[in-house]
């Protein structure tokens, strides 16, 4: 891979991170457990796989159900989940848009987006909130294995002609920060997604950020090589 430096890279998760999206999750899961006919599930259960691809999902939350009913959950959540966005779509969290802005014009750093969202997914919300412009590349669960697997943080890298200590990873979930640990990447967490700050630590994050004005402070003091 050839290295574009001085760029360093910002990979992005999108769920728990730059939107909001945790209602719809949990109304589509719930939904798709009733179209399985099982009961719905408590919100820190299905807050704990925000991040996996659906179907791993489904799979970590259901370990004894046979194929069929994890395949009924899919489907009904799926189904849900793109009726809704239809009516509404996720926003963005307050400070979002400034801090993708304010990264977008320097010149020394490229962002790009690793996403357990499916392609369908991803591209309305792109669509719906013009995000794509940010970014050099986008990867989600329909072309890779399902985080913490390596492959969509790799892919990044690839894309933009960057080594994995020139990138850094920013996510809400164990999952992001695993995902970026196992492609030789440094993670920083954010603390208002779906998993604890004290979780995204011991995972190996390298910082936890508490808002956008500290998540900021954190990017820039890394491209400018200042230690978090």
């Amino acid at each position: 891979m050839k290295d574009r430096s001085p760029l360093k890279l910002v990979i992005w998760d999108v769920d728990g991170t730059l939107v909001d999206s945790a209602d719809i999750i949990m109304r589509s899961m719930a939904r798709g457990m009733a179209a399985a006919g099982l009961p719905e599930l408590p919100p820190a259960t299905v807050g704990s796989i925000v991040g996996l691809s659906l179907p791993v999902a489904v799979a970590t939350l259901l370990p004894q159900a046979d194929e069929p009913t994890r395949a009924a959950v899919v489907s009904g959540y799926r189904q849900s989940y793109h009726d809704d966005r239809t009516r509404a779509e996720s926003p963005l969290f307050d400070g979002a848009r400034a801090l993708l802005e304010r990264l977008d014009a320097r010149g020394d750093v490229v962002m790009a987006v690793a996403t357990g969202k499916s392609q369908r997914g991803l591209t309305a919300l792109m669509a719906a909130h013009d995000l794509s412009r940010y970014f050099v590349a986008m990867h989600c669960a329909d072309g890779h294995p399902s985080k913490p697997a390596p492959g969509m943080v790799l892919a990044c890298l690839a894309d933009a002609g960057v080594q994995p200590d020139r990138a850094l990873m920013i996510g809400d979930t164990t999952y992001d920060i695993a995902m970026a640990g196992n492609a030789g990447v440094a993670a920083v967490g954010v603390s208002w997604g779906h998993h604890d700050a004290a979780d995204l630590t011991e995972a190996g994050a390298i910082a936890v950020a508490h808002d956008f004005a500290e998540l900021t402070r954190l990017i820039e003091g890394w491209i400018d090589g200042a230690a978090p």
